[in-house]
């Protein structure tokens, strides 16, 4: 399972799951013609970031991708999407 966390890395590993959580839930908010696309796309990203141990770049990490799902959720607002 690997190395036990210790208090802030178990928070910040809580803050990247929720962002991920979220971003999930907002997409499926997105037209089904583009659906399969975000969901891909956000798992890809997870992905390429899931072995950073950098704090400052993971806290930059979080604060981008909140950034940007602020921005899919008032797109999809102003398209009607549910």
């Amino acid at each position: 399972m690997g190395r036990p966390l210790d208090l802030k890395a178990f928070i910040v590993r809580a803050r990247v799951l929720k962002l991920y959580r979220q971003a999930l839930r907002t997409a499926r908010r997105a037209p089904p013609s583009s659906r399969n696309e975000l969901w891909m796309t956000m798992r890809l990203e997870m992905e390429n970031n899931r072995n950073c141990d950098d704090k400052q770049k993971i806290r930059f990490l979080i604060s981008e991708g909140l950034q940007r799902l602020k921005v899919l959720d008032e797109m999809l607002d102003m398209q009607g999407c549910c």
